[in-house]
């Protein structure tokens, strides 16, 4: 019984040491990587649309354009329903922790361009924007 107390003893004083943090004045805080998943698809029937759309995703923070993608030109009857949606998932460059916009652009042939956007807060670490086509 003697040596059990000993060990328990023991034990407890490790598993105390061991819980303890040191924190180094050297060392960085590196926050939670920070993604955005967009989403593009429609739920209005476009067929016969043969107009060109070409959409680019895009990230904004305060000051700067931090992210420009352009997907290649389809047509808009090409835009697919909720079922086969396009999706591109991107991490935030240099893992900006500010609030971001984060959205598609677009250009509609003969039309012009538009966008849709949304903001993507600072605490936040995912954001998934869904974007409906209409």
């Amino acid at each position: 019984m003697k040596y059990f107390g000993i060990a328990l003893f023991a034990f407890l004083l490790l598993s105390i040491a061991a819980c303890k943090k040191v924190y180094d004045a050297n060392q960085q805080y590196n926050p939670p990587l920070r993604k955005v998943r967009f989403e593009l698809y429609t739920k209005e029937n476009f067929s016969g649309n043969t107009r060109n759309i070409t959409f680019s995703l895009q990230m904004h923070n305060s000051t700067d354009k931090i992210y420009d993608s352009t997907l290649s030109p389809m047509k808009v009857e090409d835009i697919p329903d909720s079922l086969h949606k396009m999706i591109f998932e991107k991490s935030v460059p240099g893992n900006d922790t500010s609030t971001l916009v984060v959205g598609f652009y677009y250009y509609l042939e003969n039309v012009g361009y538009s966008w849709y956007l949304e903001q993507f807060p600072a605490r936040d670490t995912f954001k998934i924007l869904r974007y409906p086509f209409r």
